[in-house]
């Protein structure tokens, strides 16, 4: 897949959950509950045990079904790593020049960690196809985002940290581009318990509010 068609599936879906399990079994019963729920684009982050196996084993398993990327990625060398793993973007917590030079070199999307104006610049300057503004939640939320995207209407934004079912209408109406949603879509309690049906619900909660957000 090019990186305008993967840049393209995660914007018209327009969510990007955040996949935190403590073993890779964990991660596999995560990913079946949201893809029941319509979701197919999914960020597994580093904090994961065995995080790049576990990318190669979704690679494997699901192929083109699933938007597997990285997440958590501190630096170029883990970037490099879970590349050849099989993952088909990049994301950041913070801004990283060198991590963005690698994933150019390999043609895959990145998504550098930003919270200043001056650091959306940078990223963006250097090359970043979606900024990922974090911990957004902890500045203003979707008003943040929305003053953001007064000077820097060509940056494309995903804030992440404070999405939830109740604000994810109001980041969409902000400007973002998607969203980066974590435990409140990806509820690894429920599946512990086994109720993945709740994260299944969740999934379709989301998908139909940014379209709805979108539509209005």
């Amino acid at each position: 897949m090019s990186k305008a068609e993967i840049l393209k599936q995660i914007e018209d879906l327009g969510l990007v959950p955040v996949v935190r399990a403590s073993s890779a079994d964990e991660a596999m019963q995560v990913i079946e509950a949201i893809r029941a729920g319509g979701v197919n684009v999914l960020e597994i982050t580093m904090t994961v045990p065995g995080a790049v196996r576990v990318i190669e084993k979704v690679a494997d398993k699901y192929g083109s079904d699933v938007l597997v990327g990285a997440g958590t990625v501190l630096d170029p060398e883990t970037a490099r790593a879970c590349l050849l793993a099989g993952a088909q973007f990049i994301v950041s917590p913070a801004l990283n020049l060198d991590t963005i030079a690698m994933c150019h070199r390999y043609s895959a999307p990145i998504m550098p960690g930003v919270l200043t104006p001056t650091e959306v610049i940078t990223a963006w300057s250097a090359g970043a196809d979606i900024v990922k503004v974090f911990p957004c939640g902890s500045v203003g939320g979707a008003s943040y985002i929305k003053n953001l995207k007064g000077p820097f209407p060509q940056v494309k934004m995903i804030p992440t940290g404070g999405v939830s079912l109740a604000t994810a209408a109001d980041f969409i109406k902000a400007g973002a581009a998607a969203l980066g949603v974590g435990t409140d879509l990806v509820d690894v309690k429920a599946i512990r318990e086994g109720k993945a049906g709740v994260v299944t619900e969740r999934a379709k909660q989301f998908v139909q509010i940014v379209q709805e957000a979108r539509r209005s």
